[in-house]
């Protein structure tokens, strides 16, 4: 199968899979894992942030980042796309007893007129504002990237409004490839930012939290309190450390072959609306003779697997499993439909 469905979905590399099993581990309760040790400093460095907190998931990594920031009766801000809000489980109030404020973006990106516009007054009627989160890329969005002198002004209005600004980062490395930017500028610019190495990257497992010390400190209780306090999951963070050491510079291929797909698509007369394909992600409508399900069993039959999002949109994701092969053979089946 030329599996779409997902970046999650990769194997590690042969080479990763040797920088697993020559894993030095340890107990992390205990702080004596070398492997995770040795990641969460690496991602804090990168990033200029002073400490990191190795997770099983981009999921505990936010919710953690919310709990942290926020006391029950806030209230958190954030697109109405964004994965805290529309694929965690309903954490935000379950986790932190946090009410959220949604604003309608552009593809999953806010602006700071929208941000600020969403604070709510000092009423004792209403919730306090104090989180902003931000996801980039957007994964509903279609892999969509912040304009990061948007999120310098979306920074300044947190600041004149005691308000924290939070990242869910889970595709940042993907954003940074296409807009040529760094990890420091995004360390500069939150307080808090939560990684994902399972996705782009080609993990097997796991996300890295990042912040000042004193927060990861308090992540690291929250962590325990989760249920995500590990053991010798130095084999899993050594894959992230080779992950974060080879796998960033080619995430410039899936965005490539995003491309080639979503040009594909647009010439078929069954494919409306395709969402601008900046990074690895191409979220397309089906219309016509077609709906999404039946265009998703189409391509499947042909050993193609892909979701529908909706009863309209269909979604492709790129990652290292998928070659160039693989690719033109999609490309062949959409023209066969």
């Amino acid at each position: 199968m030329i599996d779409f469905r997902s970046d999650t979905v990769t194997k590690p590399t042969p080479a990763m899979f040797d920088a697993m099993m020559h894993a030095k581990v340890g107990d992390d309760v205990f702080g004596e894992d070398e492997s995770i040790n040795q990641l969460e400093s690496l991602s804090a460095d990168m990033f200029g942030m002073e400490a990191g907190l190795f997770c099983p998931s981009g999921t505990m990594t936010n919710q953690i980042a919310i709990k942290c920031h926020t006391q029950p009766g806030n209230e958190v801000i954030c697109d109405t796309m964004s994965h805290i809000y529309q694929y965690e489980g309903g954490g935000i109030a379950f986790n932190s007893g946090c009410s959220v404020r949604l604003i309608q973006g552009d593809n999953g990106r806010v602006t700071a007129e929208q941000v600020k516009a969403s604070v709510n007054p000092d009423d004792i009627h209403k919730p306090p504002s104090t989180l902003v989160s931000l996801e980039n890329t957007s994964n509903r969005g279609g892999g969509s990237c912040y304009n990061f002198e948007e999120i310098l002004l979306i920074k300044k209005v947190c600041s004149e409004n005691n308000m924290i600004l939070h990242l869910d980062g889970a595709r940042l490395f993907n954003a940074l490839v296409a807009k040529n930017e760094t990890p420091k500028q995004y360390g500069e610019a939150f307080e808090s930012i939560s990684i994902c190495l399972s996705k782009g990257l080609g993990t097997p497992v796991g996300s890295v939290l990042l912040g000042k010390k004193d927060f990861i400190k308090k992540a690291r209780r929250l962590r325990k309190v989760f249920g995500g306090g590990m053991r010798q999951a130095g084999f899993m963070a050594a894959a992230g450390t080779y992950a974060l050491q080879n796998h960033i510079e080619r995430l410039a291929t899936d965005h490539q072959h995003a491309k080639q797909l979503a040009e594909a698509l647009q010439q078929k007369d069954c494919v409306g609306t395709i969402l601008p394909v900046e990074t690895n992600i191409v979220i397309f409508e089906v219309k016509g003779r077609l709906t999404a399900t039946e265009f998703v069993h189409k391509l499947q039959e042909q050993n193609m697997l892909m979701f529908a999002i909706s009863p309209t949109m269909v979604r492709m994701v790129l990652h290292l499993d998928i070659t160039q092969q693989m690719v033109q053979q999609t490309i062949d089946a959409i023209n066969r439909l």
